[in-house]
């Protein structure tokens, strides 16, 4: 461990920058403490807020060295999300009327919200769970943990390995899941994301795939969202969700958040991305979702993780869906938890992925589709006054402590982007020419 990732640890060992857990207002409002289970201290709670399993929004409020109250709790909840928790409340015959209670909301009579989930659930579909993994057997344990905990009745897991040929770590990790339940494990030989997602899309061909990273968990409830989402919306060529912080220990993790996280400000209304479209698909890319936790098939190899682009193949995809006349459906329940980086430098390289990915995203448009930079000429204005406008998009949520280093970083990466697809698929034409003239290893299931 260098110095640097020692003095982080020491930090993270006696604070965290803020508290993270949700809270079901159908049960009696917490006391939340200014330490967390570990016994670090704490200044704030970030709080995802339910209402009978849902999800209705979040809150970030300071925590007194004496910890807040259930009454104080109650209030800052009420004052963010009041309109809508009397909306859900109302459909399951309670009227409130008075600031928000700390007893807990005790519906009158069935719940919509649960009922109609218990309705998909009667007649669910079957579900493959796609999951690309490298480096992070941990990640990989605890992401596998989350799903194999879930009480969908019909899912498979597919675990796609993008380590080298002497690495097994993974596949150590497959083979314990796999006596708990149906889990697949498959190495993919060519580096990055996008190989092994599409390589996930050919093992799990004809199948309903859900997409979720080892650097994540996801919700008791996801599956069975995804499905209530694909029942609602038989229409819909890909479901996105929101991806929440799983915690937020440092202060970089914080500034990620402000930066608009996995899921860009996007929040907990329910949309539908479809023709005529509200706005331009190409900018500013409204918060569809992420790689962390989607439903879709196919993407770029010269985009992702693991090649010079860094990132953005999930926004292509996105992008081209929607330039193809399809939809895209965002559905708030099925919610995924992302252990964001914790140190600067790591978030530093994620915002110039971010803003790499982006532009070659935009070069992969144009080389398949050479119109779209007429269309994107026209938008440079906008994007231009966004990127430095104080009260742009890019820095509406950000506070005052976010580094502007970051924010410069983000379009450094930006100004490199179509050069790195231009490399990326130069790596990705010849590792296909190498692979063509190698055996591939088989398929191998872990038991």
């Amino acid at each position: 461990m260098t110095g640097t990732e020692q003095a982080f640890a020491d930090e993270a060992a006696l604070t965290v920058e803020a508290l993270v857990r949700d809270v079901e207002l159908a049960e009696p409002l917490p006391y939340l403490r200014s330490r967390d289970a570990e016994g670090r201290a704490t200044r704030r709670a970030w709080l995802l807020i339910r209402l009978f399993t849902e999800p209705i929004g979040t809150v970030l409020v300071d925590l007194p060295p004496n910890g807040l109250k259930p009454a104080d709790l109650a209030a800052a909840i009420d004052v963010a999300h009041r309109p809508r928790i009397r909306q859900r409340a109302a459909a399951a015959g309670v009227r409130l009327t008075e600031p928000l209670g700390v007893n807990g909301i005790v519906p009158r009579r069935a719940v919509p919200y649960l009922a109609q989930r218990e309705a998909v659930l009667r007649d669910a579909p079957h579900i493959a769970v796609a999951v690309c993994t490298k480096d992070r057997p941990d990640g990989l344990r605890r992401l596998l943990d989350s799903l194999l905990a879930s009480t969908y009745p019909d899912f498979r897991i597919v675990v796609v390995d993008n380590n080298g040929p002497d690495d097994d770590r993974a596949a150590a990790v497959v083979r314990e899941a796999a006596t708990r339940g149906d889990v697949t494990y498959v190495r993919e030989p060519q580096p990055g994301a996008s190989h092994a997602r599409n390589r996930a899309m050919r093992e799990t061909a004809g199948e309903i795939v859900a997409c979720t990273d080892d650097d994540a968990v996801v919700d008791e409830f996801w599956l069975a969202e995804i499905a209530r989402a694909l029942f609602e919306h038989p229409e819909a060529d890909i479901v996105t969700a929101p991806v929440v912080p799983a915690e937020l220990v440092t202060e970089a993790q914080v500034w990620f958040e402000e930066f608009g996280g996995l899921s860009k400000g996007r929040g907990f209304t329910p949309d539908a991305f479809t023709p005529p479209f509200r706005q331009d698909p190409l900018y500013p890319c409204p918060g569809f979702g992420a790689g962390a936790n989607m439903a879709i098939g196919g993407f770029n190899p010269a985009l992702g993780p693991g090649t010079p682009a860094m990132g953005s193949e999930d926004t292509l995809a996105f992008t081209q869906v929607l330039r193809a006349g399809g939809t895209i459906v965002y559905h708030p329940g099925a919610i995924v938890r992302h252990y964001h980086r914790r140190d600067v430098a790591g978030l530093e390289r994620q915002l110039v992925g971010y803003g790499t990915g982006l532009t070659a995203a935009y070069a992969s448009l144009v080389r398949s589709e050479p119109s779209v930079l007429v269309e994107l000429v026209r938008l440079v204005p906008t994007a231009l006054r966004d990127l430095y406008s104080h009260d742009g998009v890019r820095a509406e949520g950000i506070g005052e402590t976010f580094p502007r280093e970051l924010l410069r970083a983000n379009r450094r990466g930006m100004l490199r982007g179509p050069f790195a697809y231009a490399k990326g698929r130069r790596q990705s034409v010849n590792a296909a020419h190498y692979l063509a003239r190698n055996d591939t290893p088989a398929k191998a299931r872990a038991s």
